[in-house]
């Protein structure tokens, strides 16, 4: 940013003294500021020595009047949303911001806050949840970057300032899952069975038995499938992208498309056990019927879990057919996520490698598996079995009779070639 200022004048209507200071961005634009209501010249002259240094060290505020609302409200339309991959990531800013910040300390001017003002802060939300109070500190943090870097404040009040010691006390990414959040054996196989008559077969096949997340499922098509050597290339996800004109409407705002993964070591070739392979060779067998029938009402984008008009399937449309189906097994309701959570836990509690489970999951680090699902040695009983008696308990039993042992043994064997050594 360049700047000048200019030389002191009177203004004779208001018979006082005043200087005014162009601010002249990179994209060509120029903000005039007056600062006016001097007495003398002399206050004058001293007020526009002291704008020149603030200037040249870099310590101008462009504008001292502006509450944290209006700020942060412009930041997410005209930052955040311009630059975040996925209508999710947008979502927990915004919400973070509505709910636990403006409420709080919105109507502070941005040149007002305090370290003690966002200390306090972090200790009323602490006391609401230790992962919101972690988005709040992310959101002010973020958010002041950008107001030190645009001249809205010249330091940022945000830094430096911990979250409370109960909170610091734990990693970041701990999670702690208890036995009554997961399913056992039994019930996994229970629900494998159950869910043939449901919509979203598929889905749980791809969710418990690779540990694929959501979104990601609903965007494997036919052709990530390597039918010869029986591996899925994940490799997009299906969600919801953000507009990047924060003017549209709010109908228009959001669309259901192919996104990006999460990170680069989200994409991934993962081997298909036996059981999964054959389910995946049935349902093309259904989509190609339903292309058949429905011949140009059909959306032929080869998605594997799609509707009978080749509709792919949004990232909720799993959620009521599956509490159905949790009610109608007997089963416990746990979340959708606790099955990828199970199926990770598993591998970890059954001494597989875990820089193999964090490639498997798609983790961008090792830590991060560990950390999130492996952490509470209450989680899954000590005595689960390797890795090859876990499937053979949890894949239904094959209608043809033949031995799943061999089958279990081929798939495991498969796995190891995509695999890290220990």
């Amino acid at each position: 940013m360049d700047w000048d200022v200019k030389s002191v004048f009177k203004l004779p209507e208001r018979n006082n003294y005043a200087y005014r200071v162009i601010l002249k961005y990179q994209d060509g634009t120029k903000h005039i500021q007056q600062k006016s209501g001097f007495q003398t010249k002399k206050e004058a002259e001293d007020a526009k020595k002291r704008t020149i240094g603030e200037l040249s060290n870099g310590t101008y505020v462009v504008n001292c009047h502006v509450r944290l609302k209006e700020f942060l409200e412009y930041w997410l339309e005209y930052d955040i949303r311009q630059r975040v991959g996925s209508f999710n990531t947008y979502s927990v800013y915004s919400q973070t911001v509505k709910h636990h910040i403006i409420p709080y300390i919105g109507r502070k001017r941005l040149t007002e806050l305090s370290r003690g003002d966002i200390q306090r802060l972090y200790k009323n939300r602490a006391e609401c949840s230790v992962h919101i109070v972690r988005h709040v500190k992310t959101v002010l943090n973020v958010s002041f970057r950008y107001a030190t870097a645009h001249k809205l404040v010249s330091v940022n009040p945000a830094e430096g300032v911990n979250l409370p010691k109960i909170v610091e006390a734990k990693p970041y990414h701990t999670r702690n899952i208890d036995i009554q959040k997961t399913l056992t054996m039994e019930q996994i196989q229970i629900l494998l069975e159950a869910s043939k008559r449901t919509q979203i077969h598929m889905q749980v096949l791809f969710n418990v038995l690779m540990g694929l997340r959501r979104q990601e499922i609903n965007g494997l098509k036919y052709s990530d499938v390597d039918y010869i050597n029986r591996t899925l290339t994940v490799e997009r996800q299906l969600g919801k992208e953000l507009d990047r004109n924060p003017n549209a409407s709010g109908e228009n705002t959001m669309t259901k498309r192919e996104l990006p993964l999460k990170s680069s070591s989200s994409k991934r070739v993962l081997p298909i056990p036996d059981y999964v392979f054959e389910a995946v060779l049935e349902e093309r067998k259904i989509y190609e019927k339903n292309r058949s029938r429905r011949k140009s009402q059909f959306l032929d984008a080869d998605y594997i879990c799609c509707s009978s008009y080749g509709k792919p399937r949004s990232k909720d449309f799993h959620w009521r057919h599956y509490k159905n189906l949790l009610k109608s097994a007997g089963l416990p309701d746990i979340r959708w996520h606790d099955l990828r959570s199970t199926y990770c836990t598993l591998l970890l509690k059954s001494d597989f490698n875990p820089k193999a489970v964090s490639k498997l999951m798609g983790h961008a680090k090792e830590l991060i598996t560990v950390d999130v699902y492996g952490d509470n040695q209450n989680i899954i009983p000590e005595e689960i079995p390797e890795l090859v008696s876990y499937m053979n308990d949890v894949m239904p039993k094959k209608r043809s009779g033949q031995d799943l042992k061999d089958v279990v043994l081929d798939t495991v064997i498969e796995t190891e070639k995509y695999l890290p050594d220990k």
